[in-house]
């Protein structure tokens, strides 16, 4: 997987998460939370969909480490490396 094909997928599940955002205009050390204006709810059924659609699992304790894109980016590259 790219980092492209990983934006991609981040950005169809923000949008199906928060359909009235606009995902693809965040930078890589913006907070997603806070650009996009979703609550907490909405970031978790984020994450979930995240887990489910890559085969990965986030513990909650890992949820305050992926709050900006590149942060989020480069957690799920590394889960991805240690699942192989």
């Amino acid at each position: 997987m790219t980092e492209d094909d990983l934006r991609k997928i981040l950005y169809q599940l923000l949008k199906k998460i928060a359909p009235d955002t606009e995902p693809d205009n965040l930078k890589p050390e913006d907070n997603i939370r806070h650009v996009l204006g979703i609550d907490s709810f909405d970031y978790l059924s984020f994450i979930v969909a995240l887990d489910e659609e890559l085969g990965i699992q986030t513990p909650e304790e890992d949820y305050g480490k992926i709050v900006t894109l590149k942060a989020l980016m480069a957690y799920i590259f590394e889960k991805k490396k240690a699942t192989k």
